[in-house]
């Protein structure tokens, strides 16, 4: 099959362009390759893919409407994985207009391209950041995601609902993946993950919120890529299923978590890094910062029961592995 990966140049987007060329798809990868983050490790990341004889990239950004268009109307996509946007939920309460053009518009360019071109299925990602101000946890696909506390937060909730109308209107099937915290080699400089590690082993003084008093539902890359690549066959049907749930509807459209399903307390995925390095953590304990939560936890029955996917990675393993791709990379 040929797929369309957008942020082909991202973290997961490069990690799941890697998985499909190896599945033997033809895979073409675009992304704006902006500088929100160091350009060279995004080129780093496309130069690895570009080794290979059934990959295309193409760089492309997906607020250009009439690009977009051409690219889908030339290729001929049978499926697309959207992963392109505008990361970054601090980053966002300083950049509103980015996170509009990126997020929002962007994502309509691609319904748009899947609408005219009789895409089978569209997968994009979404956020656990929509989960905001909920209380009850783990968090399920059933609350309600109505509070955001971040505009990348809001921005990703409109992908959800945007998807939906499309699904309703046009029989798009579509599948959004709320991801929760990310991590593994190659990761990105902005998280906490890679920014620990590089304050760590230089032997600065890490920046701690909430006074170390948070838990995330940190899931390593490999797990997240298989979740991926597992849903992408998962065709939301058209059904007559009542809606008396935020995510059921009688359209082809499907939201599910993506997550390990196991939250670790930030001090102790801290000392997994300062154990892998070697190297005790000068830390800097600071009150919670404005458009974060405390705790994310991620309830991922739902995805398993159509998928059979289950993370098996643990904390360990994986900010070993992290760590010593960390090292290498930048010769530490």
């Amino acid at each position: 099959m040929k797929y369309l990966v957008t942020g082909a140049a991202g973290f997961i987007g490069a990690a799941v362009c890697q998985k499909l060329i190896e599945l033997g798809h033809v895979v073409v990868g675009v992304d704006n390759l902006n500088n929100y983050y160091d350009v060279n490790l995004k080129l780093e990341r496309v130069h690895r893919l570009r080794a290979c004889s059934n990959f295309v990239f193409r760089t492309l950004d997906l607020f250009d409407r009439k690009e977009v268009s051409s690219l889908f109307k030339a290729e001929k996509f049978d499926r697309v994985i959207h992963l392109g946007a505008q990361a970054g939920v601090r980053f966002s309460l300083e950049n509103p207009h980015t996170y509009s053009d990126a997020n929002l518009a962007g994502h309509i360019s691609i319904l748009e391209g899947c609408r005219h071109n009789k895409v089978q299925h569209l997968v994009y990602a979404s956020s656990s950041s929509v989960y905001g101000m909920n209380k009850v946890q783990p968090f399920k696909e059933s609350h309600s995601v109505d509070h955001p506390v971040s505009l990348y937060a809001a921005t990703k909730r409109a992908n959800e609902l945007l998807s939906h109308t499309y699904s309703h209107l046009y029989n798009i099937p579509t599948t959004g993946l709320r991801f929760f915290t990310v991590y593994g080699p190659w990761g990105r400089p902005d998280m906490a993950p890679f920014k620990f590690t590089k304050a760590i082993a230089e032997g600065k003084a890490i920046d701690v919120y909430n006074h170390g008093d948070m838990y995330r539902d940190f899931t390593y890359i490999d797990d997240i890529v298989e979740g991926i690549v597992r849903v992408q066959d998962v065709i939301p049907p058209k059904n007559e299923a009542k809606r008396d749930s935020p995510n059921v509807s009688d359209a082809p459209y499907s939201i599910y978590n993506i997550g390990n399903g196991s939250p670790v307390r930030l001090m102790d995925f801290i000392n997994a890094i300062e154990d892998a390095l070697g190297v005790e953590a000068k830390m800097n304990f600071m009150p919670m910062q404005p458009g974060d939560v405390p705790s994310t936890w991620a309830s991922t029955d739902e995805l398993f029961k159509v998928t059979g996917y289950k993370p098996n990675v643990d904390i360990k393993t994986g900010v070993g592995n992290f760590v010593a791709w960390y090292k290498e990379y930048y010769n530490v």
